[in-house]
């Protein structure tokens, strides 16, 4: 059996008996008017935090979300497409898709305004996600990518590169590791099924994200997810794991690099009006402007009439590149 193989078979089990808080980060699922979660998809909330931003779902985009789970999110999604096949979503266990396809069921009974033909679940997997090139707006993906090993992570970030539209977004959340994972825990094979061994860094997530071609990434939040202790897992110190919800834009990597947000801002304290660099960065007197972190390097050499705030690890938009 190879890795992909034990995920399998682990999320065949988990399918047919419910692990009640297997990945999930301690919080209930995102609360919207009119939507109710049935007991059962809150049971298999299998992700470790979150992929639906509401204030991005406008105009009913066509989602695709890999790895479909108990259906929580592709619920959620559904909520703002509430049109028949909006959400396509995609998972290789058949015993997942059939769990889904039930849960979805339950919805149906509880939300009057869902119906089940607006989530078209299709066996595939992200490495062949079965829809054409340049087709949906968003693809989206939660706890699944960090089981991948690097070269497969690779694949799987290029086949969403594919399918999505130019300008499209790849809406992630995924375990990340505070320092590289010993080589003993990511051979474990069960431990990686499980999102506990196959988390890379953040430096080197995001720089996958980027050789990808996504040309913009943007960090939703970031926010502890388990401890590794010593004793169990075999370290010589404990090893916290993050949760990272990030949003990467299908837009062209400037030639000066790809833009990364997250969360800090850039504050003019000088005596004019406004600070101008020439370079397309205007900032008003005491007001602070989101910046990327490439443009916050760059203007920390204005200091002290500028001053370049730390990262929030939070960024919804509204700054400058």
């Amino acid at each position: 059996m190879t890795y992909l193989d034990t995920a399998a078979q682990f999320y065949s089990e988990v399918a047919q008996t419910p692990e009640v808080g297997l990945c999930c980060v301690q919080s209930t699922p995102m609360q919207l008017p009119g939507l109710k979660i049935p007991l059962p998809i809150q049971e298999m909330n299998y992700g470790c935090g979150s992929t639906v931003h509401p204030a991005e779902l406008v105009n009913q985009p066509t989602v695709l979300y890999v790895g479909v789970g108990g259906g929580l999110e592709a619920l959620q999604f559904a909520y703002f497409t509430r049109r028949q096949g909006g959400v396509i979503a995609v998972d290789p266990v058949s015993e997942m898709r059939q769990a889904a396809a039930r849960n979805l069921e339950i919805a149906k009974a509880e939300n009057p305004w869902f119906e089940t033909n607006f989530v078209d679940i299709r066996s595939g997997d992200a490495f062949n996600l079965p829809v054409e090139d340049n087709s949906v707006d968003i693809v989206a993906q939660n706890c699944l990518f960090n089981i991948f090993e690097p070269e497969d992570l690779a694949r799987a970030l290029g086949e969403a590169y594919r399918v999505l539209k130019p300008g499209g977004r790849l809406q992630m959340s995924d375990p990340i590791a505070t320092r590289p994972i010993p080589e003993h825990l990511q051979q474990d094979e069960r431990l990686r099924a499980m999102c506990l061994s196959g988390a890379l860094t953040y430096e080197k997530y995001v720089q996958r994200i980027i050789k990808a071609g996504f040309g913009q990434v943007e960090i939703r939040a970031r926010r502890p997810y388990r401890l590794l202790d010593r004793e169990t897992y075999n370290l010589s110190e404990n090893l916290l794991l993050e949760s990272l919800d990030s949003v990467a834009f299908k837009v062209p990597i400037p030639e000066d690099g790809a833009c990364i947000f997250t969360g800090k801002t850039a504050i003019y304290a000088g005596s004019e009006e406004y600070f101008d660099d020439g370079a397309g960065h205007i900032l008003q007197k005491g007001v602070p402007g989101g910046v990327c972190d490439k443009t916050a390097a760059k203007l920390s050499a204005y200091a002290p009439q500028i001053m370049v705030t730390n990262s929030t690890w939070h960024y919804d938009g509204g700054g400058c590149c």
